[in-house]
């Protein structure tokens, strides 16, 4: 029995065998964006790159805007920040007016650690945005996702921003302008034009009575227009999230305080290693005893 004792001693180390170290993969964090408008012939327009956060309100039509990432940050490799420009038409030149917004044009580019500003980088081309210009009142917004936030519900699309009711989106909102010089025009109307009527005979004008008490009838008067409730302008912040975190390469093994494994006994357990060491045990035992009670007959 000394035998199929060390057999079953030395299979338990066997069981567990196999376990390998996990590495972990460094995630993408937040980034700093920097941006600047540049004109038609690429030269800047105003002020050059900036993080500025805060509601910022450009003093030009942002129609295209070059983003890139902050210098001194370190940017893993496979990390990418997307960055939106949209466009959008209001019902008014500023945020508390803006009312109900339509979005007209949208472009996204992604950024990462080759965008990462440094030395020389008066030589280096960077991405650029650039959406239509607004012909009426609008709303221009520069935020760090690729979310088209035009009111369509489903993966990739979300909310359009309303004042009256505070919804302040894009989220992750860096930058935006507001104005224009007139209202937007509604697009023409599919219904058929009204036949005139006949013009009729207008009938006699009936004359005003005084009513009792001899006094004339107040004036009515036009109440003002209701002035917009205030409100708080969205907030803004240049640090963007990244599109996707580097997930670990595989799972850390969970510590344990217990004893050695136990066998399984699952689909997935190692039968044939348990049925061949299990056999061998008989088989050992059934000789020892056979060879004990040959032993006492001779």
């Amino acid at each position: 029995m000394l035998a199929a004792t060390a057999f079953a001693t030395s299979a338990v180390p066997l069981l567990g065998a196999g376990a390998a170290s996990a590495t972990t993969a460094g995630a993408c964090e937040s980034a700093t964006v920097q941006y600047r408008i540049v004109g038609a012939d690429g030269n800047v327009v105003g002020a050059d790159w900036t993080s500025q956060g805060g509601f910022h309100q450009w003093d030009t039509v942002p129609g295209s805007v070059q983003v890139r990432l902050a210098a001194g940050q370190t940017v893993g490799e496979g990390c990418k920040y997307p960055v939106s420009l949209a466009e959008y038409t209001t019902e008014g030149p500023n945020w508390y007016v803006s009312g109900h917004q339509s979005l007209v044009d949208k472009a996204t580019v992604y950024l990462t650690v080759d965008d990462v500003a440094g030395t020389d980088d008066a030589k280096r081309t960077w991405q650029k945005l650039t959406v239509k210009s607004p012909d009426c009142y609008g709303q221009i917004d520069l935020y760090g996702d690729d979310i088209t936030y035009d009111g369509k519900t489903g993966e990739g699309h979300g909310p359009l921003p309303y004042e009256p009711d505070n919804v302040v989106t894009p989220y992750h909102l860096i930058a935006a302008w507001n104005g224009g010089e007139q209202p937007c025009t509604p697009g023409p109307s599919d219904s058929p034009t009204p036949t005139p009527s006949t013009p009729t005979t207008p009938a006699t004008p009936v004359t005003p009575t005084t009513p009792a008490g001899g006094q004339p009838p107040a004036e009515e008067t036009t109440p003002p227009p209701t002035s917009p409730k205030p409100s708080t302008t969205p907030p803004t912040t240049p640090d963007v999230p990244p599109l996707v975190s580097t997930p670990p390469a595989t799972p850390e093994p969970s510590p344990s305080d217990s004893g050695p494994p136990l066998a399984e006994t699952g689909a997935s357990a190692p039968v044939g290693t348990l049925a061949g060491g299990a056999a061998l045990v008989v088989a050992l035992g059934a000789g020892a005893v056979y060879a004990s009670r040959r032993a006492r007959r001779s």
